[in-house]
This record gives C-alpha cells, sequence and structure tokens, in this order.
C-alpha cells in the first residue's frame, strides 16, 4: 500500500507527518531543528529519502539542512556561497556596484530529474542552484541583472522569492514569482528571463498594468499540462493557458479574491483550491469561517468545503507555501495554518480532518506520495 509524507515548515522547527493511503491514522516526528525558523522543507521526486530544508535565525542567519532518510536524520550542508553575497559587492539592477543583502531562503524546488539538484529562491530576491546536493552553490545572476529589476519592490514579507515551478516536459524551462516584481519565466535553464505578467491588474500601482511590480503570492501548475498555471495574486485568481504570455481573472463567485495560497488537483486540471481571506489588511477567514474553496471550472465557479473545519471563531491564515496535493488515485489536499493545525481531506475536499492540532505556527506543507 501507498504511504504518504507530510513536511511541514514552523516558526519553531520541522515536523514530519506520515500515514498509510488510507490517510486516517497519522505519527507526527519533530520538532528538528527546534527553535528555528523552517521556512521551506521539500522532498526530491527522484530520490523520495533525499530532502531538504530552509532552516533561519534572525540571530545566527540561514543554513541548509540535508536527509537521505527521508527525515529520521540531518546534516547542515555548505552554504558558505551565501554569506559571500553578503560581505562582497555584486552589480546591483542598474549594473553599478552595491551590496546586496541576503535574508534567507524562502522556497527549495528539487530537480525533477536529478536528486542532487536543488534550486533556491532567496531574499532579496535572487535564484540559486546546487548540481551537488546543496555542497555548493551557484546564483543564476540572469533574473538579478534583468532590466526591469529597479522597479522591482518588496512585499509585507520582503523582496521574497517565493515561487520556482520547473517544466516537467521541458527541461529548460522554469517560472519563477517574487513579491512585489511578478511572475517570471526562462526557456533556456535560467540564463535569460522573460516577465510574464500580461493581464495582471494592479490598482496599488502607479501604472496598474505595468510590465513588473505586481504582488503575486502563490503560482500553481498542473503536471500534465505545464503550460496552463494559476495564480493567487495580491487581490485576483489568474489563469493562463500559455505559459504566462497572458493572464484572464478566473476569481468567478469567490466572496473574497485575497489570499496567499492556491493548488490544483493531481488528477483533474479544472480542480482548483484557494483559501481566501478577509482583505489585505485583515488576514483571517470571513466571518471567522476557516473555508477551503474549490472549483471544478477551472475557476469560474467556486464552493465552499467546510465540512470537518472550524466555523467559528477561527482567525487563522494560511500562507502561500502551506498548500499541497498527494497523488494518489483519491487525491488528498493539505493545508497547515499560522495557529499550528495541519488538515488533510482524503476525498479532494469532501471532508477535512486535523493531523496535527498544536504546532507552531505553519510556514510550509509539502507532501511525498510513497510507493
Amino acid at each position: 500500500m501507498s504511504k504518504v509524507r507530510v513536511l511541514v515548515g514552523t516558526r519553531k522547527g520541522a515536523f514530519v507527518l506520515s500515514s498509510d493511503g488510507a490517510r486516517r491514522n497519522w505519527s507526527i516526528a519533530g520538532p528538528h531543528f527546534p527553535g528555528w525558523e523552517i521556512y521551506h522543507v521539500k522532498g526530491s521526486p527522484v530520490e523520495p529519502n533525499r530532502i531538504y530544508a530552509s532552516q533561519c535565525s534572525s540571530w545566527f542567519g540561514q543554513t541548509m539542512q540535508r536527509s537521505d532518510d527521508g527525515g529520521l536524520t540531518w546534516a547542515a550542508v555548505d552554504n558558505k556561497f551565501l554569506y559571500d553575497g553578503v560581505a562582497g559587492t555584486h552589480a546591483w539592477y542598474d549594473g553599478t556596484p552595491h551590496p546586496w543583502e541576503f535574508k534567507r531562503i524562502w522556497h527549495l524546488e528539487p530537480s525533477l530529474r536529478d536528486a542532487d539538484s536543488v534550486f533556491a529562491g532567496a531574499e532579496d530576491a535572487a535564484l540559486f542552484h546546487s548540481a551537488d546536493g546543496g555542497s555548493t552553490w551557484r546564483e543564476l545572476s540572469g533574473l538579478r541583472k534583468h532590466g526591469t529589476g529597479p522597479a522591482w519592490q518588496p512585499g509585507a514579507g520582503g523582496l521574497c522569492l517565493h515561487t520556482i515551478l520547473l517544466d516537467p516536459s521541458n527541461p529548460q524551462r522554469m517560472y519563477i514569482a517574487i513579491s512585489a516584481a511578478g511572475a517570471f519565466r526562462t526557456d533556456d535553464g535560467g540564463q535569460s528571463w522573460k516577465p510574464i505578467n500580461r493581464g495582471l491588474h494592479s490598482e496599488f500601482m502607479p501604472n496598474p498594468t505595468a510590465e513588473v511590480g505586481h504582488c503575486v503570492h502563490h503560482i500553481a501548475m498542473h503536471p500534465s499540462r505545464p503550460e496552463t498555471l494559476f495564480m493567487q495574486k495580491h487581490w485576483d485568481i489568474m489563469r493562463t493557458d500559455n505559459a504566462g504570455d497572458e493572464w484572464t481573472e478566473v476569481s468567478g463567485n469567490l466572496p473574497t479574491d485575497f489570499g496567499f495560497v492556491i493548488d490544483v488537483h493531481a488528477h483533474e486540471l479544472e480542480t482548483l483550491y484557494v483559501v481566501p481571506i478577509k482583505s489585505d489588511s485583515e488576514h483571517f477567514p470571513l466571518d471567522g469561517q476557516l473555508r477551503v474553496y474549490r472549483s471544478r471550472s477551472g475557476g469560474h465557479e467556486w464552493e465552499p468545503l467546510t465540512r470537518g473545519l472550524p466555523q467559528s471563531n477561527c482567525y487563522v491564515n494560511v500562507l502561500r507555501d502551506a498548500m499541497a496535493v498527494d497523488h494518489l488515485d483519491d487525491c488528498g489536499i493539505y493545508f497547515g495554518t499560522t495557529g499550528g493545525q495541519v488538515y488533510v481531506s482524503p476525498d479532494g475536499g469532501e471532508h477535512w480532518q486535523a493531523i496535527a492540532e498544536n504546532l507552531p505556527s505553519v510556514l510550509s506543507v509539502e507532501v511525498q506520495t510513497l510507493a
């Protein structure tokens, strides 16, 4: 029988939740790295026991961790190159020497083809790659040197590169998103980048339809049609069917289209999930009711999913990397909250149960489906 491993990053450590394919009874291991902010934990799709973790502290800085036994043991990998970025000088967006500040790694994206290959999205916005399991890293500097850089601005969480999507059909194509700059695509393995924000509209900008400057919160891809992407931005749910060349709004009948997270059903391209929150200043569910909304029409019509979720006095948030899906035949949906709860629906959203209830504030949730 298949097994499921849920990797949870929190404000005070990482946790590994495990279950069989029924997804009813769960064991919890952790905290790993207690007291540290674990911004993201993600396993390799090539070697399931290879897991990478971003460990961060405002006092001690950034450390990269790796496990080769499914999270039982961990070892810090050499990431001194990251600190060289702080101490040295780099060509700033306008080409002039300028100290470049490195704060943390927001997102890790292991390769779809090589367990030793992994990408890392940083704050301030930069993209790194390791080809040796994290022992050495190289910046893909073509992104920071893109000519639109002077128009990039930090969102409320910082100038963070928080989304990395690898195209399963084209190893040279990758998508990234930056808050607040927007979405970008490379078709040559990261050497050059193209802004892909046409169709986005952001009222807070002097030019609401500018090429860059949009606050994108998260992007999701369906693996069977990687040119179709879904976006949760700072207000608006967006969709593209041509690899980001043009976006259209699909907020439909949502009660609010502000939120941070979005994901796609593992087997149904037109089935999407979001967790709306009240507004950009009130980061909690409307009326204190925690509801996941599902669309089975690619975003045009939405329905609330509530069974098993608190429907009164609930004022948590769901952050941008805190939702994931498994790939079992009956697709499971997972999300974590800032209140320390992790929920699963083993039936596509019809019913929910809490599989952890008293963790530190959840920053990220990722799922591995294991044979």
